[in-house]
């Protein structure tokens, strides 16, 4: 059985799933309503060209996105709001045109850093393959909203592979993001990909197990999906408690998605 593409070419698929999204959809479709409140498709689009922006100055031009960093506001919502404001401005083809570019200028410069080496970023300089990954979690949250804001159903293939590994690595975010600490106590995790591979991390008799279905699992990090819509299961009390804080990014939690207000993906 083949594995899953490399980080950079699952990146690159998981931009173009977004991009068929938005090809041909006409500019009034594009001030739709998605789940996140007070955000549009404008307002998804926008915000991934600026995160692409950061990631591809951060490859190329580790000096000035350093600078950059330094300016910014110790107001995370405040940041990203300013970051979206130039791309917002522009009319739906323009926006999407800026959008692409920053995607291809940002997977050109990821890919000419050794992978050995390590990029700026926001909270600590990280290999260039994770935050390739970071990227992935990016474009898989802001491309459901998008999808959930014109009633489409994406592709899942093992690409998922790297989101999962990523949202491991970034287990604790969720007690970060609420001022908690993280348990003592090591995590299993078994997740299944679309084509039925089964990723593991942690110890097989860890007390605290996550399992479930790689789609279902990535819905439940990037808080696109409630736990109780997921085909996600915890064993352990840690476990149970971590499925309602679970997310892969730093910064506030977001309100996420309530109880029953999408129908399960596995309906």
């Amino acid at each position: 059985m083949a594995g899953p593409p490399s980080v950079l070419a699952a990146l690159e698929q998981e931009a173009d799933q977004v991009d068929r999204l938005l090809a041909g959809l006409e500019a009034p479709r594009w001030a739709l309503p998605t789940p996140a409140p007070g955000w549009t498709i404008s307002h998804q689009v926008a915000h991934l060209a600026a995160t692409f922006r950061l990631a591809g100055l951060a490859a190329a031009d580790p000096a000035a996105f350093t600078a950059l960093a330094a300016t910014l506001s110790p107001d995370f919502d405040a940041n990203v709001a300013h970051a979206m404001r130039p791309f917002l401005a522009d009319p739906p083809e323009v926006l999407l045109q800026r959008w692409r570019e920053e995607r291809a200028n940002a997977v050109v410069a990821l890919a000419a850093v050794p992978a050995d080496q390590v990029v700026p970023w926001l909270v600590r300089p990280l290999p260039p393959g994770v935050l390739a990954a970071a990227g992935m979690m990016e474009l898989f949250g802001h491309g459901q909203d998008i999808a959930d804001a014109l009633g489409a159903r994406r592709e899942v293939t093992d690409r998922l592979g790297h989101l999962v590994g990523f949202a491991v690595r970034t287990w604790d975010f969720g007690y970060l993001a609420r001022g908690a600490t993280a348990p003592d106590e090591p995590f299993r995790f078994e997740i299944t990909g679309p084509s039925g591979v089964v990723w593991d991390f942690g110890p097989a008799d860890a007390a605290n197990r996550i399992t479930g279905p790689a789609e279902d699992f990535c819905l439940l990090v990037t808080r696109r999906r409630h736990h109780s819509d997921l085909a996600v299961r915890a064993e352990g009390e840690a476990a149970v408690r971590w499925l309602e804080i679970a997310q892969a990014y730093r910064g506030p939690a977001g309100q996420g998605r309530a109880p029953g207000q999408f129908t399960p993906a596995r309906a």
